[in-house]
């Protein structure tokens, strides 16, 4: 698919999703960022790996910055995403894929979270009756 195809029909994907949907393409990105990241570090090519560690921590920090503060899972999300930076920044620093790595199997648990929680909330809630 030539890239400018590629690129509109990205802009329509976000464009027309919902948030749950932008938040699952998001860790989507964050993920294929470490991956690609920890390939770096693997090969050798440090300036490359650190691009795409930066990628992966603008991705989270986003997520910090967009975080509804005043929902009750808020102060643990704010932990985990901080943590998650402080992962890739050991990564980058030291040239190590374990920390990367840590990171994207809790991005890929946070992801599927995230996918079961956008199923929940798009299932119509049952109305109670009181009779």
């Amino acid at each position: 698919m030539p890239a400018a195809t590629r690129n509109k029909y990205m802009e329509t994907a976000v464009q027309t999703a919902t948030p749950q949907q932008l938040l699952i393409m998001l860790i989507d990105g964050a993920i294929r960022f470490c991956r690609a990241g920890i390939e770096g570090i693997k090969n050798g090519q440090y300036e490359d790996a650190n691009t795409q560690l930066v990628k992966a921590q603008n991705i989270i920090s986003e997520f910090t910055i967009t975080l509804n503060r005043d929902q009750p899972i808020a102060a643990n999300l704010l932990q985990l995403y901080e943590y998650f930076n402080y992962r890739l920044v050991q990564a980058n620093i030291h040239k190590k894929t374990e920390p990367a790595e840590e990171v994207v199997q809790h991005l890929l648990e946070l992801k599927e979270t995230w996918i079961q929680a956008a199923k929940l909330a798009a299932t119509p809630q049952p109305q109670s009756s009181h009779g």
